[in-house]
């Protein structure tokens, strides 16, 4: 068994990082600062890293695998290391702690600046843990950021995988889903066939690397399908895809209104499903810096109402296409694409 897989094992209460990290109180923490250094883009020395993620860990570990979340509040899709498009979404959706903001996972991987998107979003998490909440999304792994890009970065930009390890030790500690008001479920992926009842995402647990399978996973990785009924084998390798009949189950158990979730490629930023009961955002514009897609976030206000705000790729992503141009996939954006554009990325 790897350290890695031992640490799992100990969650949450045995070894964290590595043992030769410094008490809290050891080392100067000035977390205004450390914002400011982290908006501009500067990436931090692997002590640094540590001791944020110990700091966001003393929070995330009293979470509950549901966390209650009040409105109003604009919820992010998968941002996958697009730093520059996050800073784009404090732009048009309000800087925090103005506005209150429940991400959906998915951020790191793909994009080239990982590393500065995690940590900018655990800061505002420590600063600021009534007005932001971060929820696990299949990306948040060990194993999947070895395979697309993060571990990669990592290795990159500091020359060892510690600052990887950091925080994909944090990633553990992250909720699983959200329910605003008692009215509005949140979760990274989808649905599962072994969970009808929200009670149960309660007693998961989460202090683990995600699951190949189980209930776990298929909260991570579980898509819906327009034109399936009941529960169908996802082809991602992991988690179902599920029809409408399912999520109107799921709400009439729960006695909710409406399921919002990210994980897929919108090209419009966002899709609508089964009479607004299951909504996806998506919040990655110009994703991976060729696809040409639209990105948004979802406002819901006091009363519930929610709105989809729009935006497209910040100035610096257009830029990272550039250089890429020439493994660019042109992708034609239509009116029609809205409820029919939605692909499957891991």
């Amino acid at each position: 068994m790897s350290d890695t897989e031992d640490d799992i094992t100990k969650h949450p209460l045995g070894k964290y990082l590595d043992e030769e990290m410094e008490p809290t109180s050891s080392k100067k923490f000035d977390i205004d600062a450390l914002i400011e250094q982290a908006k501009e883009g500067q990436f931090f020395d692997p002590v640094t890293i540590k001791l944020i993620c110990l700091k966001a860990r003393e929070l995330l570990v009293e979470e509950e695998n549901v966390v209650q979340v009040s409105a109003p509040v604009s919820l992010v899709g998968d941002i996958h290391g697009q730093f520059h498009d996050l800073l784009e979404i404090f732009k048009i959706g309000g800087e925090i702690p103005h506005t209150n903001y429940l991400f959906l996972g998915d951020y790191v991987d793909r994009g080239a600046y990982s590393i500065e998107t995690i940590m900018l979003l655990i800061l505002f998490k420590i600063r600021y843990p009534q007005r932001v909440t971060l929820l696990r999304g299949n990306h948040e792994s060990r194993q999947i950021t070895q395979i697309y890009g993060f571990y990669t970065e990592c290795q990159r930009k500091y020359g060892n995988p510690n600052a990887w390890k950091y925080v994909t030790d944090l990633f553990d500690y992250l909720p699983i889903a959200a329910f605003i008001d008692d009215s509005i479920f949140c979760v990274h992926g989808g649905l599962s066939p072994l969970l009808q009842n929200i009670d149960y995402v309660k007693e998961i647990n989460r202090f683990r690397e995600i699951p190949h399978e189980g209930a776990f996973a298929d909260l991570m990785w579980s898509d819906p399908d327009a034109d399936l009924d009941g529960f169908k084998i996802s082809p991602r390798g992991a988690g179902f895809q599920f029809g409408c009949d399912v999520v109107k189950r799921f709400i009439e158990c729960n006695n909710i209104s409406k399921i919002y979730r990210a994980h897929q490629l919108c090209m419009e930023g966002y899709l609508i499903l089964f009479d607004g009961t299951m909504n996806t955002v998506w919040s990655a514009p110009n994703y991976c810096y060729r696809y040409g897609n639209l990105a948004s976030i979802n406002e819901i206000d006091e009363h519930l109402n929610d709105f989809f705000n729009v935006f497209s790729c910040s100035p610096e992503n257009a830029e990272e296409s550039k250089d890429n141009d020439g493994d660019r996939v042109k992708t034609p954006l239509s009116s029609k694409s809205k409820h029919k554009e939605i692909d499957y990325f891991l």
